[in-house]
């Protein structure tokens, strides 16, 4: 198995709880060294990280500087590497400096974070997911090219449904007023994935051991992984449901516009490009492009089940519940 793990992007919430699981459970963590890249050295998630002990190391990267990139992958001595695009508007550039850094510092046993629905996606209409297939090829190819030696040759990719955590993103309406408002329509379903689940998945994947790098149960794997909703998928009235079973309250769901869903993110502390994602991604559940779940690789790979809506619900009920109103005596 890779004894030295890079993970990119280590400050946002994939690549935090990827290197959690990896440090904290004992399934994954022996004798396992873990380098965390990232833009942003001193974002909280990194220096949480860092504190896990002498095995963390921290390095800083300076995005359009590929060599630099290149000569610290090498200097991490790492044999594995998860990657996560960044939430940036030029974010198949610094995927190529990563993919030139993996094939330059020969890191053999690549497990690349990538998005359900970029197959469905339209390139004039959700840009934002649809780049995912140029990033997955970009990946792919490295495994045909002799020049990249072993680089790359072990590869699994991870195609991970909506994140059950962008729900949050409405948290403050939820309390305010009860409902949760999502521009998906009444009629077409999807199935929110917990990110944990994605992280659980990620740290097996990249910690299995194989003859030829990654476990052969999922070396050259592409694992699409949505919720676990059974038959009946989520739409929108269901994940409302949900959430009052989760929540023991009641949760209403509103259908707004795509207008109305731009003005909810103006004040939501991600970045532009990954808005635009979040618009995009609603629009493939509108157009019917999404019913469909997508569990047998977390099955066949760990043996259990994604966590329910209801139970993503539960553990999240302080965020969501709405505020008691006061009566008057």
């Amino acid at each position: 198995m890779p004894k030295n793990i890079i993970i990119t992007c280590a400050e946002g919430q994939t690549g935090h709880l990827i290197a959690e699981q990896i440090l904290t459970n004992d399934q994954f963590s022996q004798d396992v060294s873990v380098h965390l890249f990232s833009c942003n050295p001193e974002h909280p998630h990194v220096q949480e990280l860092a504190k896990m002990g002498d095995h963390v190391n921290v390095v800083e990267c300076t995005p359009g500087d590929p060599k630099k990139l290149e000569q610290q992958f090498k200097d991490s001595g790492a044999d594995g590497i998860v990657l996560i695009p960044p939430s940036v508007d030029n974010k198949l550039e610094c995927v190529e400096e990563m993919a030139m850094a993996t094939k330059g510092a020969g890191i053999q046993s690549v497990v690349l974070i990538s998005a359900a629905g970029c197959d469905v996606a339209e390139k004039d209409k959700q840009p934002r997911v649809r780049e995912f297939i140029e990033i997955e090829h970009m990946m792919m190819k490295m495994k045909g090219e002799p020049e990249t030696g072993d680089a790359g040759h072990s590869q699994a990719i991870i195609r991970a449904g909506f994140y059950a955590e962008n729900l949050l993103l409405y948290n403050k309406y939820a309390k305010d007023k009860g409902k949760l408002p999502l521009p998906i329509g009444d009629k077409h379903k999807f199935a929110p994935i917990a990110l944990g689940d994605i992280a659980l998945l990620a740290a097996h994947t990249i910690t299995s051991e194989g003859e030829h790098g990654l476990g052969d149960h999922v070396r050259g794997q592409l694992m699409t992984l949505t919720g676990d909703e059974g038959p009946m998928m989520t739409a929108g009235e269901e994940l409302a449901d949900a959430a009052s079973q989760g929540l023991g309250t009641n949760m209403e769901y509103e259908d707004i516009s795509e207008e109305d869903a731009v003005e909810l993110l103006k004040e939501a502390e991600i970045s532009e490009s990954e808005k635009e994602y979040l618009l995009q991604y609603y629009s493939l559940v509108r157009e019917g492009k999404l019913n469909y779940i997508s569990t047998h690789c977390f099955h066949d790979v760990l043996g259990e089940h994604p966590m329910e809506m209801t139970d993503f619900f539960k553990s999240y009920a302080e965020e969501f519940k709405p505020k008691k109103r006061k009566t008057s005596s």
